[in-house]
């Protein structure tokens, strides 16, 4: 049997008196598509860092793939994150890189390929998040909220990971351009089957997107499950953030108005 894609276990985190997560249990099996929600300072990005390895947990353990994410060993670590592509809040470009650049930049750092091939690769992802070969050229300073989210979201694709890490997806961008994006990154998951993980707070982009929510609250995961059985779990947090007629008629499908 497969082991999970990403796999938590007992993971406590404190920065000095501020105990952040106090045995944080998840597994996300492959195909899934992950929303861990939860109250501002509950500690949701400090777990998506500690999922990709950018932080360790005080203890506890975290894999990705059935390995751990901080194995010893540089070349299993090396390995482990070519399998997964990470799209930060606001898009982290590097400003001084053109379009074309930021998204040949992981290539070229794990020197996978040459630069022919990178140059195919580069376009094919452009086109994949449905960006012009013209918008290569352009520096991040040239770009629309929007246009950042599709740049960041086709170099976090470059390496083809089976991972893909989204941080509020859609914090910045006006309904209409997240809805876009939501739709996106649902075609693209269907299309190459890529287990998500991703932080939200937006409703919209849960109903749309979610086979699984983790809520994350009291410094651990109190509800876990698809999102109709997650909105019958009996817990204060999860009465106040679904607790509304239509937060409900969204998270069950029946209203995205």
């Amino acid at each position: 049997m497969n082991a999970p894609v990403i796999e938590l276990a007992g993971v406590t985190t404190r920065f000095g008196a501020n105990l952040v997560h106090d045995g944080v249990d998840l597994a996300v099996e492959r195909g899934q598509i992950l929303c861990l929600v939860g109250g501002s300072g509950s500690g949701k990005t400090t777990l998506l860092r500690e999922i990709v390895g950018l932080i360790a947990p005080t203890r506890g353990t975290v894999r990705l793939f059935g390995r751990s994410v901080l194995d010893h060993d540089p070349r299993v670590r090396r390995d482990t994150r070519r399998r997964f592509g990470m799209l930060f809040q606001q898009g982290a470009l590097f400003s001084a890189l053109n379009v074309f650049d930021n998204i040949a930049f992981p290539l070229r750092e794990l020197r996978l390929v040459d630069e022919s091939v990178i140059h195919d690769l580069v376009f094919i992802k452009l086109a994949m998040v449905g960006l012009e070969e013209s918008h290569a050229l352009l520096m991040p300073a040239e770009l629309s909220g929007g246009m950042v989210k599709r740049v960041a979201l086709a170099r976090a694709l470059s390496l083809e990971p089976e991972l893909l890490v989204l941080d509020e997806p859609t914090a910045g961008l006006d309904p209409d351009l997240a809805d876009s994006f939501v739709s996106l990154i649902g075609a693209l998951q269907r299309q190459l089957g890529f287990t998500v993980a991703m932080v939200t707070h937006d409703l919209d982009t849960l109903a749309g997107l979610a086979t699984q929510v983790a809520v994350l609250a009291e410094r651990r995961i109190i509800a876990n499950g698809s999102p109709v059985e997650v909105l019958d779990v009996d817990h204060p947090f999860v009465r106040s953030f679904f607790g509304s007629p239509h937060a409900r008629a969204v998270m069950r499908g029946e209203d995205r108005t």
